[in-house]
């Protein structure tokens, strides 16, 4: 523990001011009422004052005052939907994503803060079941399903979401049996540079992250050291550069099991190894805060001031995932309506 406070008080000062104690410099989160109930396992920070949640119940949440308010912005007619990803890419334009087996699987875009909405693709086959979604810059995107004849299926957008067009089956090598993507925060899928894409998945004999150079139109697997099932495999992937990226998961049915729930890569996710620490069970959700690693989970969350090779718990309560700027704001969400912003 020592260790980690001297690293903490040597990396972390954007997370308190100078001359703090160690233990006021762990941030905390500062909740910010919804008034609903549904589980928001899909986030979009934009900045300090404007972010987007969406989730069960067709619900959809936007903010533009720091969570003050929110106003219910989700498509009309769409309240037996879960949508489990939502990509912003400033206060009024935003894609959104249902997942589900068959139509259940459909694609929303916003060019008005959620007044009005289009439908730009409704899944027509019954074997996939689309996951996750995220784009490289506002017009290049890729929303991941899971395999379909035993290959990964890949929706890709060059418009920003406003048409998709599907990758070739040859892209992929061959999926593992049972193999496939969770739908946990948003984050099986993502994105760093202008062309360097990964995808996270789970369930069948190996945790695997296959990676993309090349905007998505071919990839590769790599196998993690995270241990996999029906209920455990990679849930989240986040990458700093092109270069560096951290893996995290675990098993959602045993959410306390020992682990490990994190790998980390430093050849674009070539190859992946188990670092140190890790945080004490399941995690769902990752982002990074500069060079420091935040991770999230029904059973608290943790952070990382170098890289993912040791790890602090800074709060107990349960998030489903998170998501930062580049101006360092912060936003985290999960069940129970609960949304919260990171205070340093």
């Amino acid at each position: 523990m020592r260790a980690v406070l001297v690293l903490l008080g040597a990396v972390l000062p954007l997370l308190a001011p100078a001359g703090a104690s160690a233990a006021n410099r762990l941030p905390s989160w500062q909740p910010v009422p919804t008034g609903v109930t549904a589980q928001f396992r899909g986030l979009s920070a934009v900045s300090g004052r404007v972010a987007c949640v969406s989730g069960t119940q067709g619900t959809v949440l936007r903010t533009v005052d720091g969570g003050r308010s929110w106003s219910s912005v989700g498509p009309p007619g769409t309240a037996a939907l879960e949508f489990r990803d939502i990509e912003a890419f400033d206060a009024e334009h935003a894609v959104l994503l249902s997942i589900g087996p068959g139509t259940d699987s459909r694609i929303y875009r916003t060019d008005d803060g959620g007044r009005h909405w289009r439908q730009t693709f409704q899944n027509p086959d019954t074997a996939a079941f689309y996951d996750c979604l995220a784009f490289f810059d506002p017009w290049r995107g890729l929303a991941m399903s899971d395999p379909v004849e035993g290959r990964f299926r890949l929706q890709a957008t060059f418009d920003g979401g406003r048409s998709w067009h599907q990758i070739p089956a040859a892209a992929f090598p061959p999926a593992l049996p049972a193999e496939a993507g969770f739908a946990a925060s948003g984050q099986c899928v993502t994105t760093s540079g202008p062309a360097d894409a990964w995808l996270a998945t789970g369930g069948g004999a190996q945790a695997r992250v296959l990676h993309s150079g090349d905007g998505g139109r071919h990839w590769s697997a790599a196998v993690t050291p995270l241990p996999s099932s029906a209920s455990a495999g990679v849930f989240a992937l986040a990458f700093r550069t092109p270069w560096q990226g951290v893996a995290i998961g675990s098993d959602f049915a045993n959410p306390t099991a020992p682990g490990p729930a994190v790998a980390l890569s430093g050849d674009r996710g070539r190859t992946w190894r188990t670092p140190p620490q890790h945080p004490a069970g399941y995690r769902s959700g990752l982002a990074w805060l500069g060079g420091t690693v935040l991770a999230v989970g029904p059973g608290g969350s943790d952070l990382s001031p170098d890289g993912g090779r040791h790890w602090t718990a800074f709060d107990t309560g349960s998030f489903d995932t998170v998501d930062c700027t580049a101006s360092g704001s912060c936003w985290a969400s999960g069940e129970k309506g609960r949304v919260a912003r990171l205070r340093r």
